[in-house]
């Protein structure tokens, strides 16, 4: 989409612009039941920076947004952004009660001057993407197909935070990267590339869960061991990337055990980093 997006743009001579919501309406009408997020809005941000996307416009989704009428909407991609040409998914729907529709921007594009088009819906092997589609393959540990989904590895980034040093007590020192997902779409153990600001790009396995041999607690933790790595990078920038699934989290019968684990998921990690180079 994003593609077709630079293209129109390039032969227009326009700049192309994004509009996202923040949070998701789903998120607003009913936390409990909002889908895991794939990217936070810092993500999302990056993303289309690195995709050559020139502007962003957040739109803050709150009770007094809601109540906009999809008419109201496409006015204002007229009347605020100027849009000449405005590109949607063949299947969205927008405004009060969900009541705007492609045809609507259609109608409503032709009476004041802009271009519309549709991007109908992208198969894989026959199955629709979409994010549902990623976060069940992301939740099932299948990452390779949420990587052929996405085009790309998923990944989470955060600032590194200071954790309880359990990490370093067990001979694996790891740092705590912030989460801004309330739920993440997966847990377990992972062999990762983690993305480390001003250091490069370095090997390394990832536990995201809630650590329940540790503490009895529902909070997500995301601890990253980094190969050879000892440098101090508190409040540094991490982005990792989850490239494989080496098991699911369980509870170890004390730190022993969990050590022994530990251990045993680092040579996992190395090894696969080897099959792979």
């Amino acid at each position: 989409m994003l593609g077709e997006l630079r293209a129109a743009a390039q032969t227009r001579g326009l700049q192309t612009a994004v509009i996202i919501f923040e949070p998701h309406p789903r998120e607003f009408f009913s936390p409990q039941q909002a889908p895991a997020r794939l990217t936070s809005l810092r993500e999302k941000l990056e993303l289309f920076s690195t995709m050559g996307v020139d502007r962003v416009h957040v739109c803050r989704f709150d009770a007094q947004f809601a109540q906009k009428t999809a008419v109201d909407f496409i006015q204002a991609l007229d009347e605020k952004l100027h849009a000449r040409f405005v590109l949607i998914g063949d299947d969205f729907r927008f405004g009060s009660g969900r009541a705007g529709d492609f045809a609507l921007v259609e109608k409503i594009g032709a009476q004041r001057g802009f271009a519309v088009r549709s991007i109908r819906s992208v198969l894989h092997e026959g199955v629709r993407i979409s994010s549902t589609a990623i976060r069940e393959a992301l939740a099932t540990g299948k990452i390779r197909m949420a990587r052929e989904y996405m085009g790309r590895p998923y990944s989470i980034s955060g600032r590194v935070f200071h954790g309880d040093g359990m990490g370093r007590k067990l001979g694996f020192p790891t740092a705590n990267v912030q989460m801004k997902h309330n739920l993440p779409p997966l847990k377990g153990v992972y062999v990762v590339l983690v993305h480390a600001e001003g250091l490069g790009v370095l090997q390394g396995v990832a536990s995201l869960g809630i650590r329940p041999t540790l503490k009895q607690e529902a909070r997500y933790v995301l601890e990253v061991h980094m190969f050879e790595f000892a440098q101090q990078i508190y409040g540094k920038h991490l982005r990792v990337e989850f490239l494989q699934k080496l098991r699911d989290e369980r509870k170890f019968d004390g730190l022993e055990a969990l050590t022994r684990q530990i251990a045993l998921d680092v040579e996992n990690a190395r090894k696969w980093f080897i099959e792979h180079e």
